[in-house]
């Protein structure tokens, strides 16, 4: 896991000087209640952030857990958190939740990472009560890297004498935002491999079950990619209207949070669109199938017209010398065999022309037979 994690924190950055430390799983940012000061630590063991959320007027807890279900119990009753408030949001981790009990609530929000048309939808465990945001995942670190460098520099935004409700809640909003940011990632990246389907459409020798192929996991993708941003949706709109004891009721802050559900429709729509997107590559797909089809058609029905003419060809002359073959030489002598070879081949040409103005007639060219 260390060398996926370093691995994730140099591609999207590059920043050697900024990678966080692998052994490090646990990140704590404070804005202390007295001066303007804030105050950040890293640490393996969650429980050493104690002290400074003890000392602070709002904490962040970022935390990386190797499974959710098996791990997070544990973390969050080591940081003060009850078992029921976690447990009633585990038992549900195939989907968004939302759980509060006044003096702390939970969320279960939708993590969505994308590789190719490879969609995946994770989970993280977002926790708060009176000074503090925790938020779990399985997901690498570079899903909060950028909130984790700049965490201090916001965390002073946020001043202490502003009431806990409000602080609680631009803290939960701003880290809502930055996961909403990660999961628009996954749009760009189906966006990425979506265009080398296009240049492939633009081919003619492009394989028909390749492409299908393709766009049928293009649009499974999108599917559910789709599906986790309704999972956010129903997930703000509960912060929103369900009144949490824990949150601000200040009108303003509280548009952050339908900023942030406006934002998400926004990508949704993104999303139907490239769905609309490939059903006009399904479009262009059939067209394809459509024109081999006709190709095939229009060679099997020229062959069937030669064939036709062929055995008009061989059947008419066979018949006549059939018939008066035998009997001709009999009444008539050998010397007559000039006539009746010139017989056989005027029974030969006018069959042959007759079957093919009949062929011609009764439609079995192709058309572009025909005009030639």
């Amino acid at each position: 896991m260390d060398d996926k994690l370093l691995e994730e924190a140099r591609k999207p950055h590059g920043d050697a000087k900024v990678i966080l430390s692998l052994e490090q799983k646990g990140f704590c940012v404070s804005r202390l209640r007295r001066g303007t000061s804030t105050k950040e630590k890293e640490a393996k063991d969650v429980a050493e952030f104690e002290d400074l959320i003890k000392s602070a007027a709002v904490s962040w807890v970022d935390y990386v857990v190797e499974d959710l279900k098996r791990d997070a119990p544990e973390v969050a009753k080591s940081i003060g958190f009850s078992e029921q408030l976690v447990n009633s949001l585990l038992s549900r981790l195939s989907e968004s939740g939302y759980e509060d009990l006044d003096s702390e609530m939970g969320l279960l929000v939708p993590v969505i990472s994308a590789q190719g048309f490879d969609v995946k939808i994770e989970y993280m465990l977002v926790l708060l009560r009176n000074n503090l945001v925790v938020t779990l995942h399985t997901t690498q670190m570079t899903r909060f890297f950028r909130l984790r460098r700049y965490a201090k520099i916001f965390m002073k935004k946020i001043k202490p004498k502003l009431s806990k409700e409000d602080r609680i809640t631009i803290l939960l909003t701003r880290i809502l935002d930055e996961s909403n940011s990660r999961n628009f990632d996954a749009l760009r990246n189906i966006e990425k491999s979506a265009d080398n389907v296009s240049e492939m459409l633009s081919r003619t020798d492009t394989d028909r079950e390749l492409i299908g192929r393709q766009i049928h996991a293009m649009k499974h993708g999108l599917m559910i990619y789709m599906n986790g941003l309704w999972e956010t949706i129903d997930v703000l709109n509960t912060l929103r209207y369900g009144d949490p004891e824990l949150l601000s009721d200040n009108r303003r802050l509280l548009e952050r949070i339908g900023a942030l559900t406006i934002e998400t429709n926004y990508q949704i729509e993104l999303a139907e669109h490239m769905s609309q997107v490939l059903a006009s590559g399904l479009e262009v797909m059939q067209s394809i199938y459509n024109n081999q089809l006709q190709i095939l058609n229009n060679n099997l029905a020229l062959v069937v017209a030669y064939l036709t003419v062929i055995g008009t060809a061989v059947l008419v002359p066979n018949t006549l010398a059939t018939i008066f073959g035998v009997s001709f030489f009999d009444d008539f002598g050998t010397g007559f065999l000039s006539d009746y070879l010139i017989l056989i081949l005027l029974s030969t040409v006018i069959s042959v022309l007759l079957a093919y103005l009949w062929v011609r007639k009764s439609g079995l060219l192709p058309k572009g037979i025909k005009n030639q």
